[in-house]
């Protein structure tokens, strides 16, 4: 027993002796630790050392050219860009002209949208609300309802809204937009105009291009003379005729018409400053000349499917240049079947007639 414990002390000295040789080792690895830290600390990686401005410059080059609309959130959002690092988030977080553009959807939580346009600070806006996805009733019109209190800085405003239950109705939108220049308004057919609020942008003195399906262009209130462009869309001939006499300054014009077969006649069309005038067939079923309604004195540009040209394309086109007695550049022919490139270009001599997006005339053959 006696040897025994005195074994144990010995062992016990050597032990001491190796954990002050451990000891010894540690030490001197953290002191070599805390040199090559103070070394890291003290570098600067470069992109860190990049003056403020520089920094928001790349920013602003990470999302789509204003006033295209990044999302509110996901990888192409510039939130994004407060989870790279703290440095860069307080920069983000700082710069108002990274939060003045955002696209909206249904999905979208209001709370999110309040605290993104608050960052945009005193900044022009450019927004897209996009519900037409169906969600609950008492959600709709909350995203309308966060971003009206901002209608002063809108100067790019896309809405697409879907029809409501009466008893979940969206504001009121209206009153002053000194900076709006272009909408974009959009309603779905079931959305009831005699129970909504009809919208008003008649204090809007930069607004220039609108954009309007059917429904909207039905309920609301516009400075019509103001415009310079405007495109209808999904529309009948007829619907536009009321639209288009009011907006009599428009230099460009872009219809998206349906063929209405129980459509009474519609008297002439004139576009006494229309330059450009782009037609867009959404259902290309039957031939129709839709072309003979519109008198254009002033177009350069026409682009148009040619079912719009009716039975006798030649013969229509001719017609209409005719009538309107404008002096036309340039022809986009679209969805071409009936007549040879040949056929126009040797009728048109004087007009450079490009087809179904071609953008040279070299290839003169049918």
């Amino acid at each position: 027993m006696i040897d025994a414990l005195a074994a144990d002390r010995a062992r016990i000295v050597d032990f001491d002796a190796q954990i002050q040789d451990l000891e010894r080792s540690l030490s001197v690895l953290r002191n070599q630790r805390a040199v090559v830290q103070e070394r890291l600390d003290f570098y600067k990686y470069p992109v860190l050392t990049l003056p403020h401005e520089i920094i928001c410059d790349i920013f602003i080059h990470f999302l789509p050219i204003y006033p295209s609309c990044p999302p509110l959130t996901g990888p192409h959002s510039p939130i994004l860009l407060t989870h790279i690092c703290g440095e860069w988030r307080r920069i983000a977080l700082a710069f108002p002209a990274l939060w003045r553009a955002v696209a909206l959807s249904s999905h979208d939580p209001a709370w999110l949208l309040s605290i993104v346009l608050g960052r945009s600070g005193s900044s022009p806006l450019s927004i897209c609300v996009d519900e037409t996805n169906w969600i609950p009733g008492n959600a709709r019109g909350e995203l309308v309802s966060t971003v009206l209190p901002h209608r002063e800085r809108w100067q790019y405003l896309s809405l697409c809204l879907v029809g409501l239950a009466t008893d979940y109705p969206y504001p009121s939108i209206g009153g002053p937009m000194p900076l709006l220049q272009h909408l974009n308004l959009e309603f779905d057919y079931e959305y009831d105009m005699d129970a909504m609020p009809v919208p008003s942008f008649a204090e809007a003195p930069l607004l220039r291009t609108a954009i309007l399906n059917d429904s909207a262009s039905r309920g609301i209130i516009l400075p019509w003379a103001q415009l310079t462009s405007l495109t209808l869309k999904i529309m009948y001939l007829s619907g536009c005729v009321p639209v288009l006499q009011q907006a009599a300054n428009l230099t460009h014009c872009e219809l998206e018409l349906y063929n209405d077969f129980n459509e009474t006649s519609v008297a002439d069309i004139v576009l006494p400053s229309v330059q450009s005038l782009t037609f867009n067939d959404p259902d290309p079923l039957h031939r129709v000349d839709h072309l003979q309604t519109f008198i254009a004195p002033a177009l350069c540009s026409l682009e148009i499917p040619e079912r719009f040209l009716g039975r006798d394309p030649i013969d229509s086109l001719a017609s209409f240049i005719a009538k309107s007695g404008c002096k036309l550049q340039r022809v986009d022919i679209v969805n071409r079947s009936a007549v040879s490139k040949h056929s126009y270009r040797t009728t048109f001599p004087a007009i450079r007639v490009f087809f179904d997006g071609e953008d040279s005339d070299s290839d003169a053959s049918s």
